[in-house]
């Protein structure tokens, strides 16, 4: 177990982040961890008191080791690769606002704009409710 020596910028920040009640659980227990590593308490009575395992404690304090707080972060993970890149959001987004349909009606629905764009009409859904618009309501 390699020796964990944080410094007084270090320990503030990683206490600011233990102490958050708006971070995610997960970002505040792993600082709490690290904490935990630099008073030189021990990785099973850390997992112990913790309620986790040593891994879990070993883990984390390696990542610190590694990387310091960016380390606490959660990597990105494997999953199916986006279907759209932003551009053809942009082009959405774009014709949603400053165009009218062709079919001569006077507001975009989701459902014309998917028709208009060939993209599906779940994935015009929430993208025009991830950007908080509902074209049907623009002047």
């Amino acid at each position: 177990m390699p020796p964990l020596v944080l410094s007084d910028d270090d320990v503030r920040e990683l206490q600011n982040i233990a102490h958050s009640r708006s971070k995610p659980h997960a970002l505040v227990q792993r600082a709490q961890i690290v904490l935990a590593c630099g008073t030189g308490e021990t990785n099973s009575s850390i997992a112990k008191r913790m309620g986790i395992t040593g891994m879990t404690v070993g883990k984390w304090r390696k990542r610190y080791l590694e990387l310091g707080v960016e380390g606490l972060h959660d990597e990105l993970r494997p999953g199916r690769p986006r279907t759209y890149e932003d551009d053809k959001l942009a082009e959405v987004i774009h014709r949603a606002l400053q165009t009218k349909p062709s079919n001569g009606s006077t507001q975009w629905s989701a459902r014309s704009l998917a028709a208009e764009t060939g993209i599906s009409k779940s994935t015009v859904h929430r993208w025009l409710k991830t950007s908080s618009l509902q074209p049907h309501q623009q002047p």
